[in-house]
């Protein structure tokens, strides 16, 4: 697997990922409604760094690395993660965590957070502890799941130093 930064030449390749992700609305809290232009926009947003996974060519996942906040926290990141359905099961979010925590430091990161984990999304947050994240707040209520109704969010953090 070879993960490479993204380029918007890989619009369609990051759309076709970001799409059936963003359509479930069950782990990102984003509009299901939202268009193509808009959720480009957002994956490709100011300051955030982009990176395609790819086997042979074949794009099998997609993430992004951003400053979570400015001044006295800028240096604490943040990420998105979104895998390929077709790809599953294969590795590719590990390998996109482990590729970002790798890279992180380079662009003078010292923590990495992620501010919204959807609990009932159990698959990421088993990787993310896994690989030393903690739980270290949890939001009750704070997510509408379109099957399970409201469960709770969870604030997840590891400092890379």
């Amino acid at each position: 697997m070879n993960i490479r930064p993204a380029t918007r030449a890989d619009d369609e390749a990051v759309w076709a990922m970001l799409e059936p992700v963003f359509r479930a609305g069950d782990t990102y809290a984003i509009d299901p409604d939202i268009s193509r232009e808009d959720a480009l926009a957002y994956w490709f947003g100011p300051q955030r760094h982009v990176f395609v996974a790819e086997d042979s060519g074949t794009p099998l996942g997609t993430y992004y690395m951003v400053r979570n906040q400015k001044g006295g926290g800028s240096h604490v990141c943040n990420c998105g993660y979104v895998t390929s359905p077709a790809a599953r099961g294969r590795g590719v979010a590990r390998a996109m965590l482990a590729h970002s925590l790798d890279a992180a430091p380079g662009f003078g990161f010292r923590a990495m957070q992620f501010n919204f984990v959807v609990s009932t999304n159990t698959r990421a947050v088993a990787i993310w502890e896994g690989a030393g994240f903690d739980i270290v707040g949890r939001l009750p209520g704070a997510f509408h799941h379109p099957q399970q109704g409201y469960v709770d969010a969870l604030v997840m953090f590891r400092s890379l130093v």
